[in-house]
């Protein structure tokens, strides 16, 4: 397997960590008063954003699995294109999966205030831009990233036995 893969990978599982450290950071006071941080203070915001780019990161980890490594500009766009292109529409990946990145594409461009017009909770967001509001999106968020995460692993593994055992197959 590509070391550029176990790179995307190992990434993405620090974005998901940090994401669920958000939260807890948010929720727990003993952590905010040790941290030296207001009481009030809440992260749920960048735990949303963090929960992308754990997504994000494990697409492109999937991507790379055939060779496809998008670059700037547009990478995110063009990532999430070859991931519906290559691993969606051809029945390698669930479409569930699919509507998780794109959930999770719309809170975090929504959050970081990127409106788009076709961005269908973009009103919801818009009222509720304080951090303390957006606590069950990222808590949702986080699932979400713990979800596509696992699923992703699971298909490179399957795809690295199966390169494993073709090297096998060849030598013998």
């Amino acid at each position: 397997m590509d070391l550029k893969v176990k790179i995307y990978q190992k990434r993405a599982e620090n974005e998901f960590q940090l994401s669920k450290a958000l939260v807890k950071l948010s929720e727990d006071d003993t952590i905010k008063l040790e941290l030296e941080i207001n009481k009030e203070e809440t992260y749920y915001s960048s735990s949303v954003s963090h929960a992308y780019y754990a997504i994000f990161y494990s697409a492109k980890s999937l991507l790379l699995t055939k060779g496809i490594e998008p670059k700037s500009p547009e990478v995110h766009k063009k990532t999430l294109e070859a991931f519906e292109k290559e691993f969606v529409n051809t029945g390698i990946v669930d479409l569930h999966l699919l509507e998780i990145y794109k959930k999770i594409v719309i809170r975090a461009d929504e959050l970081l205030g990127v409106f788009k017009e076709e961005k269908w909770k973009r009103g919801h967001y818009t009222y509720q831009t304080i951090p303390q509001a957006n606590k069950e999106p990222a808590e949702e968020s986080v699932e979400n990233a713990k979800l596509f995460i696992t699923n992703i692993n699971q298909i490179i593994e399957k795809i690295r036995l199966a390169e494993e055992k073709k090297k096998t197959s060849q030598s013998l």
